[in-house]
């Protein structure tokens, strides 16, 4: 029987905070026909979703650091993360399937890309999902104490009212100082 991953990352675009990605092998149970890309449901979709998915699978997460991501760039540090919840997978999959056109290099993995595989591919959808969920949920709780930076909404994205912030209050540890604009306010 092929068991087969699918595999989609989060947070790429945002100007805080670590990259995530997350891995799922769908159980034969799992109804896939509600399963989307994650950008196409709301949030509270997306949290009940990600609970029937955790339910309903085996899954992972992984992800890569502010400090990894502008050591090895945005790219290589979602590769990361992918690779880290490949690996955390309960059961090796026989084939794993990544969203895009880049893929995380693992010895002894079968893997592909699939382009827009988070509208194709429902295990990439799972994956796309409980991503954006377990992200979403750190970097809210993140804002908690950045407050101004209105993170629980932004999730950290370049909106204007974040650069309003960060040039009105600076910098924080979790900005990614490698990436525009923020390199350019230094």
């Amino acid at each position: 029987m092929k068991i087969i991953a699918g595999v989609d990352e989060v947070g790429r675009g945002s100007l805080i905070g670590p990259v995530y990605a997350a891995a799922v092998i769908l159980n034969k149970s799992i109804n896939k026909k509600i399963l989307k890309d994650s950008k196409k449901l709301s949030k509270s979709q997306r949290e009940i979703l990600a609970k029937y998915i955790k339910k309903n699978s085996i899954w992972a997460t992984g992800k890569a650091t502010v400090k990894e991501i502008e050591k090895i760039n945005i790219l290589q540090a979602s590769l990361l993360a992918m690779k880290r919840a490949i690996i955390k997978l309960k059961k090796k999959p026989s084939l794993v399937l990544v969203d895009g056109n880049k893929l995380p290099n693992i010895k002894n993995y079968k893997i592909n890309f699939v382009i827009k595989g988070d509208q194709k591919i429902p295990s990439i959808s799972a994956a796309s999902i409980i991503a954006k969920v377990t992200r979403d949920k750190i970097i809210s709780n993140l804002g908690k104490n950045f407050k101004d930076y209105n993170w629980n909404k932004n999730y950290g994205y370049g909106t204007k009212q974040h650069i309003k912030a960060i040039k009105r209050l600076g910098i924080t540890p979790h900005h990614r100082k490698t990436f525009s604009p923020i390199n350019k306010l230094r």
